[in-house]
């Protein structure tokens, strides 16, 4: 069996206070293959953005994180400083919710797709922006070219995120994580930016772990799914949309809103700590 690119095996990250500590990831795992999405869902709160920040070794030092974290055959955890940097510039690329929140508002978008090629590859300036306009143009930003000389107020939220994506698609990454990459944006601009994001992915051959409270969006864009509840993952595989297994799993599919069908009131999750105690007893 081939290795996968991604293995979390029973990670934990405990955050440390003054006077107590709390558990926030407790046991977490889950495998991604090269080429391979990953569907994340779950509650806010529930420890998805926890585990991607683990990932990239991105939590506070308050945190003590253990467990395996490994991407292809290295431990994350054990990376020295300069292994670490280099991980996160060529291995993992990161889509974060907000792009407004993420690019510095005073560098004009040229500025910010070019730097990493020319400070850190050596790229001259000409071509950097030549690929940059190339690949503005694959993911759908018409006008490539005067739009490197705009600043980050003067587009959109979903060409700001359509940016975004080309940014991490420059530096060639082989996995990306995406962190609910369409919560800030309309309905319309959501679907054009997932579909950009899905056909990129395939086209080059990347992984993807995709974070999202959308249960219909991630069952028709990953692989398989896998379903967190309070920083566990109670459920995970290809079946997860259609057949789930687990009672909160049911429960969460449950209370989404239908288009079919008019309801007086939404499901409520009853889900509680008695039940999620029942997982142990599931797996």
């Amino acid at each position: 069996m081939a290795q996968p690119l991604l293995r979390l095996e029973d990670v934990k990250a405990t955050l440390r206070l003054r006077r107590s500590q709390q558990t926030l990831l407790n046991g977490v795992s889950f495998e991604i293959g090269e080429g391979e999405a990953l569907g994340l869902v779950g509650e806010s709160g529930s420890g998805k953005s926890l585990t991607t920040r683990a990932i990239t070794r991105m939590l506070d030092p308050a945190f003590r994180v253990s467990g395996t974290i490994e991407f292809a055959g290295a431990s994350v955890l054990g990376m020295s400083a300069a292994a670490l940097r280099r991980y996160r510039q060529t291995d993992v690329g990161m889509i974060f919710q907000d792009p407004r929140a993420h690019v510095n508002p005073v560098h004009t978008v040229g500025d910010f797709l070019t730097e990493v090629l020319v400070r850190d590859r050596g790229m001259d300036r000409r071509d950097a922006e030549r690929r940059a306009v190339a690949l503005l143009d694959e993911v759908g930003v018409r006008n490539a070219e005067a739009r490197l000389r705009q600043y980050p107020h003067e587009l959109s939220g979903g060409l700001l995120q359509r940016v975004m994506i080309a940014s991490v698609l420059l530096a060639e990454p082989r996995m990306i994580l995406a962190d609910e990459p369409t919560t800030a944006l309309d309905v319309t601009a959501q679907s054009d930016v997932m579909a950009i994001l899905d056909e990129q992915r395939k086209a080059r051959g990347l992984a993807l772990l995709f974070i999202t409270h959308d249960l219909e969006l991630a069952a028709a864009c990953c692989d398989r799914l896998a379903v967190m509840y309070a920083g566990e993952i109670v459920e995970q595989g290809p079946h997860v949309y259609e057949d789930p297994q687990h009672p909160y799993t049911v429960e969460l599919l449950g209370a989404r809103p239908s288009i079919e069908e008019r309801v007086a009131r939404l499901p409520v999750l009853t889900y509680n700590r008695e039940i999620h105690e029942q997982r142990k007893a599931f797996a």
